[in-house]
């Protein structure tokens, strides 16, 4: 394999580089779609918070069978046709959702939209270094948060201000995927492929010895930030409403939207600090986020919700991007894309199973218990990661 165009140095190279960007984003957004609907769902076809979050979590499951199958085929039948592939699925899960009558149907598009993002993901992330080596992974650490972002806040808008609640945002996100495969046609390819396509299908997970115990110091938090995401995208909205009467999807929607500008902003707020002192830093504020959100549930208080929203999205962003600064190092070249895939299982996992526990616990607990001790077990895995953190997480001058 090698690369077609220069990185950053011709005007096709910036050009893909943008498609990409705005792809990964929309592949994102289009995710993130339904969070601001889950509580419409829930009334329209009699859903309960345990189907909610199993809707939410088949998402990941489908995106990690992708992600651990075909998401590295790229590297060897070049980018635009799994782009294309990826951008059909898109399309193909926004059309299961325009005319879903059930909560099965609701699963169907969910399984679909996952399979999408599972080839999406890596594919673009791979076209954007191949296309900008120096701004490259800053544009990679940015998308998915960005992408939630703008999906939530877009759908919580047009479900609470505009007709078709549920089929405008779905209808919208359509268009825009139809006019990607069109311009995905003036694109240029990025690299040469190679034979091996086939081969390259077999999962491969491993964690390298070196990398084991880091890996094993860093997981309490990863989990709670993974779980964090998880919550707020499948139950936050419906939480949102319970806790504080207000049911406007506007509001629910934009407090996800928070944690996503959040988390955003927190890649760019310490990007030249040391992995492990942001690790810090980013743990204690998702911890003090959570406090405050719980206060913010208990005195029915929505500001304090949005505060402590935006606090833990510091802590979440700058935990998700620095991780992987810090443990992927310790793996060999050839040992860093298994290890690479048994972080995002781990993440994954952690980013739909919780959720689908609360969910199950919600009807008879009540979700706003539930979410009392949902936010203890962070709480709790964060202090966990800070002990096991306190002193240098690995025995190496390069890290």
């Amino acid at each position: 394999m090698s690369n077609i165009l220069p990185a950053s140095s011709s005007p096709s190279a910036r050009r893909m580089t943008a498609y990409s960007f705005l792809g990964a984003v929309l592949i994102s957004a289009t995710s993130s779609a339904p969070t601001p609907l889950y509580h419409l769902y829930q009334e329209l076809f009699h859903l309960s918070p345990a189907m909610i979050t199993l809707i939410f979590g088949s998402y990941s499951f489908a995106l990690l069978a992708a992600l651990l199958t075909v998401g590295g085929l790229s590297d060897y039948l070049g980018r635009r046709p799994l782009i294309l592939l990826a951008l059909i699925f898109n399309a193909a899960a926004l059309i299961v959702f325009m005319v879903a009558e059930s909560g099965t149907t609701l699963l169907i598009g969910r399984i679909v939209q996952g399979f999408a993002t599972g080839i999406a993901f890596p594919t673009f992330g791979a076209t954007i270094l191949d296309t900008d080596k120096r701004t490259g992974s800053i544009l990679n650490s940015v998308t998915a948060f960005l992408g939630l972002m703008i999906g939530t806040l877009a759908a919580g808008t047009l479900v609470a201000f505009a007709p078709e609640p549920t089929h405008l945002i779905y209808a919208l996100l359509f268009l825009v995927t139809l006019a990607g495969i069109v311009v995905l046609a003036f694109m240029p390819e990025t690299i040469t492929g190679r034979p091996g396509a086939l081969a390259a299908m077999r999962p491969h997970i491993s964690v390298p010895q070196r990398a084991r115990a880091t890996l094993l110091k860093v997981t309490p938090v990863n989990v709670a930030g993974w779980s964090l995401g998880g919550f707020y995208l499948s139950l936050m909205p419906t939480l949102v409403a319970v806790a504080t009467g207000i049911t406007s999807p506007f509001v629910g929607g934009t407090v996800v939207a928070t944690l996503m500008l959040s988390a955003t902003a927190s890649v760019f707020i310490f990007r030249t600090w040391a992995p492990q002192r942001v690790l810090f830093t980013g743990t204690t504020a998702l911890m003090i986020g959570v406090l405050i959100t719980l206060s913010g549930v208990h005195l029915q208080a929505v500001g304090l919700l949005f505060l402590g929203t935006a606090v833990a999205g510091l802590g979440f962003g700058s935990i998700f991007s620095n991780i992987l600064k810090i443990v992927l190092p310790l793996a060999e070249s050839h040992e860093r894309a298994g290890l690479f895939a048994a972080f995002l299982v781990e993440s994954y996992l952690a980013f739909s199973i919780p959720a689908i526990i609360a969910g199950l616990a919600a009807p008879a607990f009540g979700l706003s218990t539930a979410a009392y001790f949902y936010g203890a077990v962070i709480i709790v895995l964060a202090l966990i990661s800070i002990a096991a953190t306190r002193t240098n997480l690995v025995e190496s001058p390069a890290v």
